[in-house]
């Protein structure tokens, strides 16, 4: 495709750091987070249900979309690149400018985990600290300059605070697996259910929670695809560590959210740190079981920041790309002499995130702002989810002729899921100061920021020209 060529030309001058352990590893980590079980355990039994449901609409679909997009343009920018072949370079650059906001809110919102989980593992002590706005802003400043010194740096350094996180993310679902059984055992708990089963209840709530369940907990397997001039043989690696990380991922949610409803049961659920509210009521605060509880938990912590490194060096990716283009500052695309990395645009983005950070605490508690990142973030993944599923039905003729017929009923099934997710994100599914204010809060971020980007993409025309 004709697109293809200034981005192929460009990432020749990429290293190329990222292997097929690195991108299953990348994909754990970028989908799995310690949240959703969370979110997902406040629809009781039913969440099974819900995420099976889930995966068939919405899960399924998009690593098909995904493996066979990349398979035929593995190029730096992922969506970007792919939504500029099917809809044009306007509709290429809003789609991918809302993934790129998209990012900006939820790498706030992951940060935000990292106090809450270090009162954690304090323990009773330590509850003041994600109370507390100032510890928080000092907390999750500190993390965005550490995975700034990391970007700049590059992927060969990157990779292995990446792999590490989601090692640790791993061994943490493991042992919130296993908890259970432990349990058990020393007769802590009369019963466990690891695949309890009812019929789910439809309601507005229920809606809200599914549509974060999967343009929330199920989705990023596209991202992994910004980085694709930085992988080697990207056309084929990407789509085998979709294959690999899938079913792996969806066995710990389910099961993950069962060990929180074990623990937690009917309690008021902490939707910051789930994960670590349940290692505290199932190991204790005393005795040598509690040592157990903050070890883990300390996992947790790690992956959050790994986490937030792999996203923020995404969102540093795309402005790269969009500068090749013209459409955005050239400047922003300048890779560093010695290390190869867009340093212009790493230094942008983390200024970004720390003001917004700042700001998204003024006025409200912890929960509400980590809610408030979550859900605006939400909205702009649903739009570029819709789009992206929207490409082998909608886009150009070039594009739909190389996908095969099947692909197209799949992807309907995620624009469907998409849309379900994009119209229930202004309800709250946790306590907030005034609901209203809430929804015009998500409401207008959304509009001003799709404002702000038509203007960008106008002025880079104008550049352009």
């Amino acid at each position: 495709m004709t697109v293809a060529s200034p981005a192929s030309q460009q990432q020749a001058k990429l290293r190329k750091e990222l292997g097929l352990k690195d991108l299953v590893l990348a994909q754990v980590l970028c989908v799995v987070g310690s949240t959703w079980v969370g979110v997902a355990a406040k629809l009781g039994k039913a969440h099974v249900a819900f995420w099976l449901g889930a995966m068939l609409l919405y899960y399924l679909p998009l690593a098909a979309v995904v493996i066979y997009l990349n398979r035929l343009m593995p190029l730096e920018g992922g969506l970007y690149q792919w939504a500029k072949a099917g809809f044009g370079e306007r509709a290429g650059f809003l789609i991918a400018w809302n993934l790129w906001v998209y990012g900006v809110l939820v790498l706030g919102a992951i940060v935000f985990v990292v106090p809450t989980d270090i009162g954690y593992i304090i323990g009773p002590a330590g509850r003041w600290i994600p109370a507390s706005k100032i510890a928080t802003v000092v907390l999750t400043w500190t993390v965005i300059v550490v995975i700034t010194v990391v970007a700049l740096r590059g992927l060969h350094i990157g990779k292995w605070l990446h792999n590490a996180g989601s090692v640790m993310i791993l061994a943490a679902y493991a042992v919130l697996l296993a908890l259970p059984l432990w349990a058990l055992g020393r007769g802590h708990i009369a019963r466990y259910e690891p695949i309890p089963w009812q019929w789910p209840e439809l309601s507005w709530f229920s809606l809200a929670v599914f549509g974060q369940m999967t343009v929330g907990a199920l989705s990023g397997f596209e991202y992994v695809a910004i980085l694709a001039g930085e992988c080697r043989s990207a056309a084929r690696t990407i789509g085998q560590s979709v294959t690999i990380s899938a079913p792996v991922i969806a066995l710990m949610f389910i099961f993950g959210t069962s060990s929180v409803l074990t623990f937690i049961g009917n309690q008021p659920i902490d939707l910051i740190g789930p994960i670590p509210q349940t290692m505290r009521l199932a190991f204790g605060n005393t005795g040598t079981s509690a040592w157990a509880a903050p070890l883990t938990i300390i996992l947790l912590v790690g992956r959050a920041i790994a986490s937030a490194s792999l996203i923020f060096t995404g969102l540093t990716r795309l402005p790269m790309t969009a500068g090749w283009d013209r459409l955005v500052p050239r400047r922003l695309s300048q890779l560093h002499p010695r290390w190869g990395t867009p340093v212009n645009s790493i230094l942008f983005v983390a200024a970004l995130v720390m003001v917004l950070i700042l700001l998204s605490t003024l006025g409200v508690g912890e929960q509400e702002a980590n809610q408030s990142l979550a859900n605006a973030s939400e909205v702009h993944y649903a739009i570029a989810y819709v789009a992206l599923f929207a490409l082998p039905l909608f886009g150009q003729a070039t594009l739909r002729r190389r996908l095969p017929s099947w692909l197209k009923v799949v992807s309907a099934a995620g624009v469907f899921s998409s849309l379900i997710g994009l119209a229930v994100t202004l309800y709250p599914i946790v306590d907030v100061v005034s609901r209203r204010a809430y929804a015009l809060k998500i409401g207008g971020i959304v509009v001003v920021s799709n404002i702000i980007g038509l203007m960008i993409y106008r002025a880079g025309s104008r550049r352009q020209a």
